[in-house]
């Protein structure tokens, strides 16, 4: 089954690749990255991502390199901005993570949150078990250390609200797919 990994241009087997975290830790090998390769594995133009930065939404690269956890903001930032405003994002991202540009506050690091949802995504793309499940959601979770008392259940709450907006999305796109093949139909009549 072809699938991009959300928030990234990159094309997966999902029945070949059952490492598809590794492909993007895989990435840092070499240090962090720069803005060029962020944007050729987002998608997104070099001034957003910039833009992002100025506004706040993440912490500035050092020496021109972002990382791996930066990398990770940016996909879920990426993922989620089709379906909600970026005010709500930043307001979801912030109820886990405190202030956007300090890390030292942080419920969980960006590139944990991101993994933590691609397996959800990756699981609910091949079954189809249904996400709104606690039993779900805990399963992927347990591994998850807090760092203060009720940490696990806002990161749930998050997660359940990142998995919905991207399957959101992939029904958006999906419809808007059907919509296109409907008129070009109706043209050739």
């Amino acid at each position: 089954m072809q699938w991009n990994i959300p928030g990234t241009v990159i094309p997966v087997d999902l029945n070949q690749d059952p490492h598809i975290e590794d492909r993007i830790k895989g990435m840092f090998l070499g240090g962090g990255m720069m803005l060029g390769q962020i944007t050729a594995v987002t998608g997104l133009e070099p001034y957003t991502v910039q833009n992002w930065v100025k506004r706040g939404f993440l912490k500035a690269p050092e020496n021109k390199r972002y990382t791996l956890r930066q990398l990770c903001r940016i996909i879920n930032i990426n993922m989620l901005k089709d379906v909600l405003v970026m005010e709500d994002i930043c307001g979801l991202l912030q109820y886990i993570n405190g202030n956007l540009g300090d890390e030292s506050d942080d419920l969980i690091d960006d590139s944990q949150l991101y993994f933590l949802f691609l397996r959800l995504a990756v699981c609910h793309a091949r079954t189809h078990t249904p996400f709104e499940s606690d039993e779900y959601l805990d399963a992927v979770l347990q591994e998850y250390q807090e760092p203060i008392p009720g940490a696990k259940e806002r990161v749930k709450k998050v997660l359940r609200i990142m998995l919905t907006a991207w399957a959101a999305a992939q029904l958006k796109q999906k419809a808007q797919n059907w919509l296109l093949c409907l008129k070009e139909s109706e043209e050739k009549e």
